[in-house]
């Protein structure tokens, strides 16, 4: 089984920028990929950015195509998600997730693990 555990968000500025971070434990040889996904209150999980665990690619939903970068650190099993120009519509519940069978990327029911989500608020 692979667990996942979430780390960064907080407060920021508009404009500004943040960090995310999502660390990967178990049976970590089993994940094809890794991603983001965030929900706002009243609004549906909608994805964000994620990364193949294999060779490093990366796919983007467009508002983060210019201010997120997805990317992975393979030995240390953690997925990074770095976050600028940051606006208030970007303000969610950044939740990662590990997709172990190949699916979709885009698309939350290809993961199968969870994590816990950490909370994002862009606000002057």
């Amino acid at each position: 089984q692979v667990q996942l555990v979430e780390s960064g968000g907080g407060l920021v500025q508009p404009g500004g920028s943040l960090s995310l971070g999502c660390a990967a434990s178990g049976s970590t040889s089993s994940i094809y990929g890794m991603g983001y996904f965030r929900q706002a209150p009243g609004k549906e999980r909608e994805f964000v950015a994620a990364v193949r665990w294999s060779n490093g690619n990366t796919y983007y939903e467009d508002y983060a195509k210019d201010r997120f970068t997805i990317s992975r650190d393979s030995a240390k099993k953690i997925m990074y998600l770095e976050m600028s120009g940051l606006k208030p519509d970007d303000t969610a519940k950044y939740y990662c997730a590990a997709q172990l069978v190949a699916g979709f990327m885009t698309l939350s029911r290809s993961y199968e693990i969870w994590g816990q989500g950490t909370q994002v608020t862009v606000s002057s």
